[in-house]
């Protein structure tokens, strides 16, 4: 479904003003929410739900506990207060019923109005933020729905604080409404974020259909380089699936002190970044990565979606083993697409590579954790990280986008570059994404080997239900490339564990599972005092170990819980201290042209 997007003209308004909703069919109710904000510094939105045309007996209410995109049970209605229930002004008991339904007895009652408060004060993209310089929130943060009328139409009145104040979002305006905008259904008054206040407008278009940057906070952004370059990147994108799915769509961007995120929506995406961090071509390409990853949502998640995520269960965790594909290849194309537009090149590009490389070779938890069940098990890990993370876990993240990279270098290998993932994502967006209908992982399965024209069950088995290590080096060799274990010229022997420092303390954060240390009984959490009974701090700890070789004891004084420990420790072998992506000598001419294929570079290059 096509949307409007566009920035409201400053409207004089009071906080009591409201646009009660024409009422469509006597027997079907309506439901028109009105979110005010008069005190903005106090963190605290105001939204009055008016039902009209209610006929049964009970109304049940929920609040979400978590939003599409976002794999974590948040618990919403914990933010909620001040609840309250009139019928022609007067008051109706109602009763809580679990930590997100209210229940209220409507016999011979057919308009309600239901008014509570969400304290907001939680800059994220998945989250509320209201102050006195703007107001964010997404739907399922925000409103209350009634689960028998899910598909209902809804309006939605935005009634600022004042009248410089405006309105982004991807839903359509109510005509001849003021700050009133109309959502087919709840999941669609979800799927829109609102950016409300005096934010920045930035329009272009590409590829013949508007786009919008709305961006708050202040910032050093070169806004005329990130248009140039979201275009490309829209272009580049629109290339693979054939076009782009929607009329209009927009960009919200928070800038803050030091934050990254992203979260994808239909028709528009909310993201945060560090304000100052785009001088710095580093960190100005991690950000056009974070554009090309939730822009590439759109299609892979938004519309290809797996069927678990068909219908949203709002009360409850939504469970699926195919988050590796959709935000593992998301990942994967977010690192190629920049590359392909133009925005960098392949040095860029090889030295992202190579850090997601490093990554995933220095998490043990790629050994116990298969990618499947890292996809299901997000609720409960990706987002609830503990010391024994890394030992235990593998992010679908990481682990989904070298797996993606491998079927891609299969697949292109076979077909001279004839053939690639891309196909994959093609096949998936017609027989799934353009009629919105989930796959499932058999399905997706499926069309990766009609793509691939090969039986890939032992590859899934191995390396996707499997702890397999992958197979990086053999599919990188015939595109030229391999991956280079960097070791220092005096390496320091292995101990296994990752120290902070804080006020002068030195804090073991990790200890490696049957690492030296792990092996000894050092825990995550104990004070590191001392080596061989010379104190010891988080800066100097590297260069000391420098002082002895594999197989050396040395005598690890810490504090475990406040008592004073000893642990003779014998130490392991020097690790490399990152691995490098980079291309092998004398390249035949076949690994140029695969490589030149690939990255769509010169082949001279």
């Amino acid at each position: 479904m096509g949307v409007s997007i566009f920035t409201l003209q400053p409207i004089a308004m009071t906080q009591t003003s409201t646009l009660r909703p024409s009422t469509s069919s006597p027997t079907e109710p309506t439901f028109h929410y009105q979110v005010a904000m008069p005190n903005p510094q106090c963190h605290l939105f105001e939204i009055t739900l008016h039902l009209d045309n209610w006929q049964a007996d009970t109304l049940d209410l929920k609040m979400p506990v978590w939003t599409p995109g976002s794999y974590l049970v948040r618990e919403y209605a914990r933010h909620l207060q001040d609840f309250h229930v009139t019928s022609q002004g007067k008051p109706l008991p109602w009763q809580k019923i679990s930590k997100n339904h209210w229940q209220i007895p409507t016999p011979k009652t057919s308009n309600l109005t239901i008014t509570y408060r969400i304290f907001a004060n939680e800059l994220t993209v998945r989250t509320n933020h209201l102050d006195s310089t703007h107001g964010y929130f997404n739907g399922a943060a925000l409103f209350l729905y009634s689960p028998a009328h899910l598909t209902h139409p809804l309006q939605v009145t935005i009634i600022p604080p004042d009248s410089c104040w405006h309105v982004s979002t991807a839903l359509p305006p109510l005509p001849g409404g003021q700050n009133t905008f109309v959502a087919a259904d709840f999941d669609t008054l979800v799927d829109s974020p609102f950016e409300i206040g005096t934010h920045k407008i930035h329009h272009f278009n590409a590829l013949n259909k508007p786009h919008q940057w709305a961006i708050w906070g202040q910032n050093n952004l070169d806004v005329k380089k990130l248009i140039a370059d979201t275009k490309k990147v829209i272009e580049t994108e629109a290339e693979i699936y054939g076009g782009l799915p929607y009329d209009q769509y927009l960009f919200i961007l928070h800038l803050t002190g030091n934050s990254f995120g992203g979260l994808e929506h239909k028709d528009s995406c909310s993201l945060i970044y560090s304000r100052f961090a785009f001088r710095e071509p580093e960190k100005y390409n991690r950000f056009i990565q974070l554009v090309a990853h939730e822009f590439f949502h759109l299609w892979n998640v938004k519309r290809i979606r797996p069927d678990a995520l068909e219908t949203f269960d709002y009360d409850q965790e939504n469970y699926t083993p195919s988050l590796w594909f959709c935000e593992g290849t998301t990942s994967y194309y977010d690192t190629l697409i920049p590359l392909w537009a133009g925005v960098y090149g392949e040095k860029t590009f090889l030295d992202l590579l190579s850090k997601d490389v490093n990554r995933f070779l220095n998490t043990p938890g790629r050994g116990v954790q298969p990618l499947s069940e890292s996809s299901f098990d997000a609720w409960i890990k990706l987002y609830r990280r503990d010391s024994n993370s890394d030992n235990s876990q593998i992010s679908y993240y990481l682990k989904g986008e070298l797996v993606s990279l491998l079927l891609d270098l299969i697949i292109r290998r076979k077909y001279h570059n004839q053939r690639s993932f891309n196909d994959v994502l093609k096949q998936m967006w017609e027989e799934f994404g353009k009629a919105e209908i989930g796959y499932t992982p058999a399905q997706l399965k499926g069309v990766i080997e009609s793509v691939a024209e090969m039986d890939l069950t032992d590859f899934f088995n191995r390396y996707i239900h499997g702890t397999e290590e992958l197979p990086l080096n053999e599919c990188l060799e015939p595109f030229g490339l391999q991956i280079k274990g960097i070791r220092e010229k005096h390496p320091k022997p292995d101990l296994g564990v990752r120290v902070s420092s804080s006020n002068g303390t030195a804090t073991i954060q990790f200890v490696e599972a049957n690492s030296p240390a792990a092996l000894a009984g050092i825990d995550a959490g104990d004070e590191l005092l001392a080596l061989d009974e010379l104190r010891v701090t988080a800066e100097d700890l590297d260069s000391r170990l420098k002082d002895y070789r594999g197989g050396d004891y040395v005598k690890v004084t810490v504090f475990h819980q406040d008592e004073l420990r000893h642990y003779s420790v014998c130490l392991g072998e020097p690790k490399p201290v990152s691995y490098q992506v980079t291309r092998v000598k004398s390249p035949t001419q076949e690994q140029q042209a695969l490589l030149a294929g690939w990255l769509r570079i010169s082949q001279e290059d």
